[in-house]
């Protein structure tokens, strides 16, 4: 086993720095179990259909200040570009894949082992299907140290690699992505490309600008084309108006376990003139000055007293209607265990986070004040009406797979709302 340091190559006047790293684990740390081990997997799988290395494909992963990491490649073959951005939950990778904050983006996974519990089913019809986010996934690029050869899960139906083939997803691994994290601390959130050998669009890629999700409305991209109505089942229940800026359909289970009906509307729709008997502006991908059209439904909706609560973007887009600015992070907050500290309390929440921008709490509208502040960098984690029923937070309540502090925060909304 080579050891887990990253040697430089090329380093030096005019070469950038290319980073090969080999290690990758078989099995598991439990030992290496059967491939067809699990309950769930009931038809033959060759390697290749598991771990996607049969054919040893190259990869490259550049950045746009020169940094260069080799690697395999794994998942569909073809070449891609975007942002570069790193989380460090240990677990949960098919939620985080399909979460539409991750739009245009390359997903780094700082822990090591990724794919040894497979991919679960999702029934056809079921758009809001449990283990998933979205109803496709939504990162740009997949990018890993070691790709597990096996997995084993009782609820998993194919391999992380046979999931982002039938996407169209491509990945690397076999890459020091420690080294990259570090990278991307010390220089911020970079543009970079991940380029495949022999796939088809490797040389448009290479010669193509970087793209930059942030220089386009990726919320239009995300969100529904017309409004969906989710029934909870009880007679009488309250609805909710679910502004889908990219909204993760746990936001929309949370509300239906409550007893509420939701109403999920485009992110550019007339939301003030719905009936309803709260909204919540959901997460998504971007900067939020790019969805114009909903920070002026928001201005509206203020001017009344319907309850409003938002949720990361949403947070962002009632603080720029609020009167607010938003800034870009220098590499976001991408993990399941952000500390958040409740203002005027010794109160701490561990929350899950997956946002770019934040919003400037140093310069807080007539009426307005923080909620919370992040424990780590001090930047703003929510905001609250001092008088009306509008507040919001940067962080996911609905977290899944967790954790769970915040969940009560659905509960606070309804309870307004009655």
């Amino acid at each position: 086993m080579a050891p887990d340091v990253p040697a430089a190559f090329g380093a030096g006047r005019g070469k950038p720095l290319v980073f090969q790293f080999w290690f990758r684990a078989k099995g598991s740390f439990l030992g290496d179990p059967i491939v067809d081990s699990s309950p769930a997997r009931s038809e033959s799988v060759s390697e290749s259909d598991v771990t996607g290395m049969a054919s040893f494909r190259q990869a490259r992963l550049e950045l746009e200040d020169g940094t260069v990491f080799d690697g395999q490649a794994f998942g569909a073959n073809r070449s891609v570009s975007g942002e570069v951005v790193f989380a460090t939950g240990m677990v949960g990778y098919p939620e985080s894949l399909t979460d539409p904050s991750y739009r245009g983006q390359l997903m780094a996974l700082t822990y090591p082992l990724v794919g040894n519990y497979g991919v679960p089913a999702k029934p056809e019809g079921d758009p809001l299907c449990h283990g998933f986010e979205s109803s496709r996934i939504q990162a740009q690029a997949l990018v890993i140290q070691s790709l597990s050869s096996d997995y084993s899960h009782w609820n998993a139906t194919r391999s992380l690699d046979q999931w982002l083939i039938e996407e169209g997803v491509p990945g690397i691994t076999g890459i020091d992505v420690r080294a990259l994290t570090r990278i991307l601390r010390n220089a911020g959130t970079l543009k970079g490309r991940l380029l495949i050998e022999g796939s088809v669009d490797r040389e448009e890629v290479l010669n193509a600008p970087y793209q930059d999700p942030g220089q386009r409305n990726v919320v239009a991209e995300v969100s529904c084309d017309q409004p969906i109505l989710h029934r909870c089942g009880v007679e009488g229940a309250l609805r909710v108006i679910l502004v889908d800026c990219g909204a993760k359909t746990s936001i929309t289970r949370s509300l239906l376990k409550r007893g509420a009906d939701v109403l999920q509307v485009p992110w550019d729709h007339d939301f003030v003139a719905e009936e309803g008997d709260a909204v919540l502006l959901s997460n998504g991908p971007g900067d939020p000055k790019m969805a114009r059209q909903t920070i002026d439904h928001v201005r509206i909706a203020l001017n009344g007293d319907r309850p409003l609560m938002g949720i990361c973007l949403g947070n962002q887009l009632l603080a720029l209607a609020a009167g607010f600015d938003t800034y870009k992070l220098d590499f976001g907050h991408r993990s399941q265990n952000q500390p958040c500290v409740e203002v005027g309390t010794s109160r701490c929440w561990v929350t899950s986070q997956n946002h770019g921008y934040a919003v400037d709490g140093r310069r807080i509208p007539a009426g307005w004040a923080e909620w919370f502040t992040n424990a780590n960098d001090g930047s703003n984690e929510g905001i609250r009406h001092l008088e009306k029923p509008f507040f919001s937070v940067q962080f996911h309540p609905e977290a899944n797979p967790g954790p769970h502090d915040a969940a009560e925060l659905f509960d606070r909304l309804l309870e307004v709302a009655r």
